[in-house]
């Protein structure tokens, strides 16, 4: 765990600890049944909304057939106690197992899509599950009674009991959720959420992290789901499996606030007993001579809907930033004295990266045609062309974004094409963007760890080089700040921080000064001057030319996806062929 989470972690706990205490004190003294049975649903609905939230709400991967999981955690407790005799004390971590290889055959087929295709093929697989236990006749199951030892099947004749197994249920996905909020996992989970591309140019592989999301997030949602089999005594298909229980978590985690820690509990601890309440006193209502049935269900998503257009972030959100701004953060400390570069098995001077013959069509366009170049140790190599050249193209065949149609190309003598896009980064080679890609709700220095934990550094190393990196390009002062609040140019430099950050062999940035001011831009210059000096390897795309003349040791001129000039700066600015592709033969044979 990093310094700069440890307060964080401590702090939580102790609010996590604090919480259940009261709530258990007030619900011991609650005798009345029914109010003891929404005092037990209350937590077990909050432990599913939490599950949801560790996939949908920090990894972004909306979900709405999380019933699924839900469901097979109360069917497997149920059959294994009804047909083997199994306790639920073993029986809810049984269906924890099964949930969670459950979500390891879900998310192969499903992470594939994106979006809206992701939440509606979620949506799929509980209703498959419904239609299959009602054509196996298993509509619904009862548990049998064990009064002769009714604590070792979770059958309490007093319901308290059941409250402090359901608070206890609540306080182990809560602590979860903390450990993830607090390390490398639940940072990458919310920078996959916030910019999937920029976290995997980063390093970080999506695919493994979501799915380790997924079933985290599964085995979670079937503790819960045994458990309310176990309170409810009895499972039918509906109950666990239908439409209205995967909205449930849904709803409760939106009305609280997604991607927080205590949103899912704030949205149970309000809707479970507003349901539950409306079920029991609001049912028939009586206007002006008039009875309405089954009013309840209005009353509620009228007061859902009130609260939500309220408070459109979530209740622990707008709370938040109205009452509670965040604290300055400390600053940084000095940067150490020598930045590490990161080693290379080529000698200063020998090409480190070489490209031969690469090609890419889209349809009859070819976007990049036999492009061949090499890029030497220490050297800064602008690539530069008229737009629609094809240069951004071929950035994205380098670090992986696109495959490749022929050609090769190589890193200190190992390959990158037919790489993924964070197996290329962990290769060396950082990537910032035309259109800068942040994940603007993170702090400035989370932005810039994320790009340290893709290069696979402990989290004490990654912080460091986080620090170091922020020193490097001047941005130490402003560590605090949500990558939202930055300047354009603050922006760019962060890019290139994070990039640095993994400690790369070779950098490639994609119109790094676009947008920026004269003086910006001198700024931005300053920066890629210091990191020739200290060795590093550059290809960069630029338009602004006088900035390219200032710092290129040698140009590749692109046009219409080919290679059409090489070498030094001013004998490339100079040729006619180059300034035609620019400018057009018209206005060549006007200057002639």
């Amino acid at each position: 765990m990093r310094k700069g989470t440890a307060e964080k972690f401590r702090r939580d706990l102790t609010i996590l600890l604090g919480l259940s205490i009261v709530y258990l004190g007030f619900a011991w003294f609650v005798t009345n049944s029914y109010y003891q049975l929404i005092l037990t649903l209350v937590p077990i609905w909050a432990a599913f909304s939490v599950s949801w939230n560790i996939l949908s709400g920090y990894a972004g991967q909306l979900s709405f057939g999380h019933a699924s999981f839900f469901g097979i955690g109360g069917y497997t407790m149920t059959l294994a106690l009804v047909w083997w005799d199994i306790t639920p004390w073993l029986g809810i971590p049984l269906g924890m197992i099964v949930a969670g290889a459950a979500a390891v055959v879900i998310g192969v087929p499903t992470f594939r899509l994106r979006g809206h295709y992701f939440a509606l093929s979620m949506l799929a697989y509980p209703l498959a599950i419904l239609y299959f236990l009602q054509y196996f006749g298993l509509a619904e199951v009862t548990l049998p009674m064990h009064r002769e030892n009714p604590a070792a099947y979770l059958e309490f004749t007093d319901p308290r009991y059941n409250t402090l197994v359901a608070v206890g249920l609540l306080a182990i996905a809560v602590f979860v959720c903390i450990l993830i909020e607090n390390s490398r996992f639940g940072l990458a989970l919310l920078a996959i959420r916030q910019n999937e591309l920029a976290a995997e140019a980063a390093g970080i592989d999506s695919k493994t992290w979501k799915m380790r999301a997924l079933v985290v997030s599964g085995m979670i949602a079937a503790a819960a789901g045994g458990f309310y089999a176990c309170v409810q005594l009895v499972v039918t298909p509906d109950s666990t499996f239908g439409m209205l229980v995967s909205a449930q978590p849904v709803v409760m985690t939106l009305f609280g606030g997604v991607a927080s820690l205590w949103g899912p509990v704030i949205g149970a601890a309000f809707l479970v007993p507003l349901s539950k309440f409306l079920d029991a006193f609001a049912s028939d209502i009586t206007l002006w001579g008039m009875q309405f049935h089954g009013i309840q269900g209005v009353v509620y998503g009228g007061v859902v809907i009130a609260i939500i257009l309220s408070a459109p972030d979530g209740v622990f959100w707008t709370v938040r930033d109205r009452f509670f701004k965040p604290k300055a953060a400390a600053p940084l400390p000095p940067m150490k004295p020598a930045p590490i570069v990161a080693a290379s098995d080529v000698a200063p001077g020998a090409p480190l990266m070489v490209v031969d013959g690469l090609s890419k069509s889209f349809g009859g366009l070819r976007a990049v045609n036999n492009v061949g170049f090499t890029i030497a140790k220490g050297e800064i190599l602008g690539i530069i062309g008229p737009n629609g050249a094809g240069k951004t193209t071929l950035f994205n065949l380098l670090n992986g974004v696109l495959p490749a149609d022929e050609g090769t190309a190589t890193l200190a003598g190992q390959t990158m094409l037919g790489k993924k896009v964070h197996e290329v980064c962990r290769m060396g080679v950082g990537r910032t963007f035309q259109v800068v890609r942040s994940f603007p709700r993170l702090p400035l220095i989370d932005n810039v760890i994320v790009g340290a934990y893709g290069a696979g550094l402990t989290d004490q190393e990654a912080e460091d080089e986080a620090v170091r990196a922020l020193h490097r390009v001047g941005l130490a002062d402003q560590a605090s700040l949500a990558a939202g609040q930055l300047t354009n140019k603050q922006l760019r430099l962060m890019e290139l921080a994070r990039a640095l950050a993994g400690r790369p062999r070779v950098l490639l940035l994609d119109e790094t000064l676009a947008g920026l001011g004269r003086e910006e831009c001198d700024d931005v210059l300053d920066v890629l001057n210091r990191l020739r000096d200290e060795g590093m390897t550059i290809g960069i795309i630029e338009h602004t030319m006088h900035a390219m003349l200032r710092i290129a040791d040698r140009f590749v001129v692109l046009n219409y996806g080919a290679v059409l000039a090489e070498g030094p700066p001013r004998e490339v600015v100079e040729n006619r062929t180059v300034i035609e592709a620019y400018l057009g033969k018209k206005w060549l044979a006007k200057h002639a």
